[in-house]
Formats: C-alpha cells, sequence, structure tokens
C-alpha cells in the first residue's frame, strides 16, 4: 500500500524499528535500578495513557497504587516474597496493580449505552472474571506506557495476595492482581533473554 493509499484510508503508519525495539525487542524485565526518582507528573502522565487503553464494556476496573515514598515500601516488604525484595526496596517506584471488586458501580457513567452494571450484579463469577482479565490487560498497557516514555519495569507475581490485600484494601473493595517494579533500569544488569516459542509452537491460523 502505498503513502498515498494510507493518507486516503486514514491508516495509522507503524512504529519504526527504534519504537519497536523500546516497547518490545530490546525491552527487557529489570531488576537492578538507578535512584533517579519518578515525578509525580510523570505517575500522572503513565495513567493518562493506560486510562484510553481498551476494556470491555468500558469497565476500566483496574487500580492503581505508586508507592514511592520509604514508608510505603516498608508497608509492602513484609508481602513480598524473599527473592522480590531486594529489587523492590531499590526501585523508585512499585506499582500495586489492583482491580476494584465493585467496578461495576462505575459503568452508568463508563458505558451509558446499557444497563451494563447489572450484568455483573447478577454474577460474581462474571464480575471477578471481567475485572481479573481487564485489569491484568490494564496491567498490560502500563508496561507499555512506562516503556513508551522512556523507562523500565518488572512485573512481579512473587508476594503474599492476603496479606496484601490486609495491609492496603482492608478498607475498600480493591484486590492486588500483580506488583510492577518501574523506574530507570541498569542495563548492564539485565538478564540475557531466555528463550521464546516460535510462531509454529504458540500460534494457529485458522
Amino acid at each position: 500500500m502505498t503513502d498515498t493509499q494510507n493518507a486516503e484510508l486514514k491508516v495509522t503508519s507503524p512504529l519504526d524499528e527504534a519504537g519497536l525495539a523500546q516497547l518490545f525487542t530490546d525491552a527487557h524485565t529489570h531488576t537492578k535500578w538507578h535512584d533517579n526518582p519518578i515525578s509525580e507528573a510523570v505517575l500522572k502522565q503513565l495513567y493518562d495513557l493506560v486510562k484510553v487503553g481498551s476494556t470491555s464494556a468500558n469497565c476500566s476496573p483496574a487500580r492503581f497504587v505508586f508507592i514511592t515514598s520509604d514508608e510505603g515500601r516498608e508497608k509492602l516488604k513484609p508481602c513480598l516474597s524473599s527473592g522480590n525484595v531486594e529489587q523492590t526496596m531499590t526501585a523508585p517506584c512499585t506499582v500495586i496493580v489492583a482491580y476494584d471488586e465493585e467496578f461495576y458501580e462505575e459503568l452508568p457513567a463508563l458505558f451509558p449505552y446499557a444497563d451494563a452494571k447489572s450484568w455483573f450484579t447478577s454474577s460474581p463469577e462474571a464480575a471477578y472474571e471481567t475485572a481479573m482479565r481487564n485489569s491484568s490487560m490494564q496491567g498490560a498497557y502500563l508496561i507499555s506506557a512506562v516503556r513508551a516514555l522512556g523507562l523500565d519495569a518488572g512485573a512481579m507475581s512473587g508476594f503474599n495476595p492476603t496479606l496484601l490485600n490486609e495491609t492496603f484494601f482492608s478498607d475498600s473493595t480493591w484486590k492486588v492482581n500483580f506488583l510492577l517494579n518501574i523506574g530507570y533500569g541498569d542495563k548492564e544488569k539485565v538478564h540475557k533473554r531466555l528463550p521464546r516459542l516460535s510462531f509454529e509452537q504458540a500460534c494457529h491460523i485458522v
């Protein structure tokens, strides 16, 4: 397709190799960090990017707790698996990627085209499945946003969810999904990329 045809059809141009490398092919999970702080303005910019990512019926169940203070880190520390303590205590920011169990309360405003709230108040199983799937997707949007803004990310599932929910969310309907360290990673200390499955192993075309 020519550039003229792209312009006429309003087709989005693909990212160049540098953009794809920053988001995917050169990106790594980071565990070692420089001590550069992340400003509140950058955290707000990250959320402004994440919030426009698609979710089913615009349900937007993800909630984010940005931990940047020593007090917040010490509060989080007992919840972590031993192997995740050092990387988390030294990260400029750790994000608790959570979901709101009662996300559907916002649906009259977020999805005014139908009585979407009733889809979930009548089915706790559907509410949980929707909250987990879509908050996971929003967490992935956050990783992409972090990389797009020139920062690095390290997602983690090594923590005690019961203790974390008791520590941070005892008086709310939020529940943790996963943790994400963000900051400026030490690129000299990343692990060599592990193998990935081939297209033939992981994909079918039907």
